[in-house]
């Protein structure tokens, strides 16, 4: 089974994705004008939006959800690994792949706000809705939707039940069978309970995980704060190969770097915007700005102080091109959360283990909670003709065995299969994106030209080709429209 996964992924994974990804990066930034930077108070300003309403939840709480999905083992185990295969290099280009795929991040989601739809009584959207309703591509919009069901609902959820699984064995030496049951009696008690249940967690999870996994983060970057400037040096030296000691590992420096930089904060791949078009706002450009945010907090925050953790404490390895070591800081370990688990052990003895797997019981869990909605929505749009409850539970089974099934297996099998989920959805959506460019630029013009005219923006489909039985088209909306075209006639 590894090598017919690992032979799927070399295709998948080929530069063509990898140039794909940066591309879109770049061109997103470049016909926004760099958002990601000329917006980024205004980001923070929209994070306080708590408005929301029976059929949406709000601003925060969409981005609670999103980050539930971006702030899973990849920031912990996903670092540590791409320092491994692809040298400290590798986090300047986890840099790069956040910066441009802010401007992604923005578009996928705002498209996915402009072309939601109300369904059993909430919003639902993204890939697979706005493929068809934008698009008319309905055959595309349901391969993706299987893409995407198979990757959230069965591949990628055996990578964070894995890592949880590995850093309670290493900090408790707790069997894996056992995490695994606690697992899913935990996590089928609040899947079982729908996207209210799944959202009021993650508003309070998210936060506190977060906010506390960076405290303990600089603090350790703190101890060792005399090392900065030359962990500075070896990331940029290496990102290019100046550093002789990783001189033959650019490729891979960048491979590494691009791809569990997209595995963590997803940009692109498609994930991200089922979580925005379940927010209730008055305008799509709010929510895209708010997931543009979103892989700051991911990337910029948490990735960096996981990285800068490990090497500034120096607890790590990694392995060359040809498979020999290269740097053998902590002799024969998996690669994974233990590298974060040592970093932490180094400035405060006998905490690292115990700190790291509860990380990533809180990081891992919220993450598989939002998995599980990603592959709820996408088996909504396919039975939306029909009655979903029974696929929506069997969904919910299959998904339980799938966390079982991850935590007793080899991480090397984990990862591999989460990689191929990634790969896939990535490859379908940033297509979409390439002929749905112009509306998510356009979107983003509407918004601050309302902006600049000093009302509070507000959709009007009028504007753009949306369906005439679009969720926007209701009379308090037509209401806020017409104010705001008599106050725009006035300036």
């Amino acid at each position: 089974m590894q090598a017919a996964v690992d032979w799927l992924n070399s295709w998948i994974w080929s530069w063509g994705l990898i140039g794909f990804c940066l591309a879109m990066g770049v061109y997103f930034s470049i016909t926004t004008r760099f958002l990601q930077v000329r917006h980024l108070f205004h980001m923070i300003g929209l994070l306080l939006d708590s408005s929301s309403s029976k059929k949406g939840v709000s601003s925060f709480q969409a981005l609670a959800l999103s980050i539930s999905g971006r702030v899973g083992t990849g920031n912990i185990a996903g670092v540590a690994s791409a320092i491994a295969f692809g040298g400290p290099g590798a986090v300047f280009w986890m840099w790069i792949i956040a910066f441009l795929g802010a401007g992604t991040a923005f578009a996928e989601s705002a498209l996915a706000q402009m072309y939601k739809v109300e369904q059993d009584g909430e919003f639902r959207g993204g890939p697979a809705y706005f493929i068809e309703r934008a698009l008319g591509w309905k055959t595309y919009a349901a391969v993706f939707a299987v893409a995407t069901i198979i990757a959230a609902g069965f591949l990628l959820p055996g990578v964070q039940a894995n890592s949880i699984a590995a850093g309670f064995t290493q900090a408790f030496d707790i069997p894996p069978v056992y995490t695994a049951t606690f697992l899913v009696a935990i996590l089928g008690l609040i899947i079982f309970g729908g996207v209210k249940r799944i959202t009021l967690v993650a508003e309070f999870a998210v936060p506190f995980m977060a906010v506390a996994y960076i405290l303990v983060a600089l603090s350790i970057i703190w101890i060792n704060f005399d090392k900065i400037p030359e962990v500075w040096t070896l990331i940029m030296s290496s990102a290019f190969a100046i550093d002789s000691t990783f001189g033959g590992m650019l490729g891979m420096a960048i491979s590494w770097g691009v791809k569990r930089g997209i595995y963590s904060n997803e940009a692109g791949q498609g994930t991200g915007p089922h979580a925005a078009a379940a927010a209730a706002v008055s305008h799509p450009a709010k929510q895209g700005l708010v997931q543009a945010f979103s892989v700051y907090i991911d990337t910029l925050f948490v990735c960096s102080a996981t990285a800068f953790m490990i090497l500034s404490t120096g607890m790590y390895n990694v392995i060359g091109p040809e498979g020999a070591a290269v740097v053998n800081n902590l002799g024969a370990v998996e690669v994974g959360p233990i590298f974060t688990q040592k970093a932490v052990d180094s400035a405060y003895a006998g905490f690292g283990s115990p700190f790291v797997a509860t990380s990533l019981l809180f990081f891992a869990f919220t993450t598989l909670m939002a998995y599980y909605y990603i592959a709820e929505t996408n088996v909504a749009y396919l039975t939306r003709k029909v009655d979903s409850k029974i696929m929506i539970n069997v969904l919910r089974v299959m998904l339980l065995v799938s966390v079982f099934y991850g935590s007793v297996k080899t991480a090397s099998v984990a990862w591999a299969l989460g990689d191929l989920g990634v790969g896939l959805m990535a490859w379908l959506n940033l297509v979409a994106l390439v002929f749905l460019r112009r509306p998510a630029i356009k979107v983003l013009e509407d918004y601050e030209e309302q902006k600049r005219a000093g009302v509070e923006p507000v959709f009007d489909t009028k504007k753009f080709v949306i369906p005439e039985d679009s969720v926007w088209d209701t009379p308090a909306n037509q209401e806020r429209i017409a104010a705001n075209r008599r106050a725009l006639q006035q300036t």
